[in-house]
């Protein structure tokens, strides 16, 4: 069983739901990629998703973009993101999903890349361009190696079409909220709870929502509907505002917490 598996197992048992926060690797700088990852651990996040920026994010809204724009200008690599993983490796064991295009996947070579990521100790991988029609020639290195293949799931994806990605999919599902980027819109709860409760009468994979999802009430809300939540632009907008404060690692900390805990106020209803 995978960290992956592992986890979101443990939470069902205990009846809590996930938190997955995103973070722009590089942003400000890996080293304090790495710093706000180990923070983020230690003030329970459930799930780390670590962004590979890329010169054009299309299914990114304008917080994200212009956070993989710095992390592009500060020479962030693929390379360095995998060596980055494997420091944090050394002292957490927490999931770690690398979000991304494929491209860079490309570029790095595929075979290659399934070998460093593993090695490095990645646990899944979400590639937002490469639908399950065209996953095969990266999942060929990928699956032997044990790492997840997450799949979005839009509002507007049909129930056909959630089944096939479901029969392919593994890890988690990720349910997009909203249509559109990410950070341009607040989900709506009704809306939310109608489309899940039909992608779960198809699938048991663990489900999470995100895109759009910033305040402890969002979280009170949503969760009940799905295993876990994800938080990105509100973490990466945070990082923004207190670059170069002494107290970042410490206020995304305390953030993270105060949004698990209103999950957690939503699982004991």
């Amino acid at each position: 069983m995978g960290r992956i598996e592992n986890k979101f197992s443990s939470l069902r048992t205990k009846g809590e739901k996930a938190l997955v926060i995103y973070l722009t690797a590089g942003d400000p700088s890996l080293e304090l990629t790495r710093e706000i990852a180990l923070g983020l651990d230690a003030a329970g996040v459930d799930c780390l998703e670590i962004g590979v920026p890329f010169s054009d994010p299309t299914a990114d809204g304008p917080i994200i973009q212009a956070a993989s724009q710095r992390a592009l200008k500060n020479g962030t690599t693929l390379a360095a993101i995998l060596a980055m993983i494997e420091s944090i490796r050394k002292v957490s064991e927490i999931p770690i999903c690398l979000f991304g295009y494929y491209n860079p996947i490309l570029s790095y070579g595929p075979e290659r890349f399934a070998a460093r990521a593993k090695e490095a100790g990645v646990d899944g991988i979400l590639v937002v361009d490469l639908p399950p029609e065209e996953s095969a020639e990266l999942r060929q290195y990928t699956d032997p190696k044990g790492i997840d293949f997450i799949s979005l799931i839009a509002p507007t994806t049909s129930t056909e079409r959630v089944k096939k990605i479901a029969s392919h999919a593994t890890g988690f599902l990720y349910y997009i909220s909203i249509t559109g980027v990410t950070g341009t819109a607040k989900p709506k709860v009704e809306e939310v709870a109608k489309d899940v409760a039909r992608i779960r009468e198809v699938t048991d994979l663990p489900l999470v929502v995100g895109f759009g999802i910033s305040t402890p009430q969002q979280a009170t809300e949503i969760a009940p509907y799905a295993d876990g939540i994800v938080i990105g632009s509100a973490v990466v907008r945070m990082i923004e505002e207190h670059c170069g404060k002494f107290d970042l690692v410490a206020h995304v900390a305390h953030y993270a917490r105060e949004m698990k805990e209103a999950s957690a106020v939503s699982s004991r209803r």
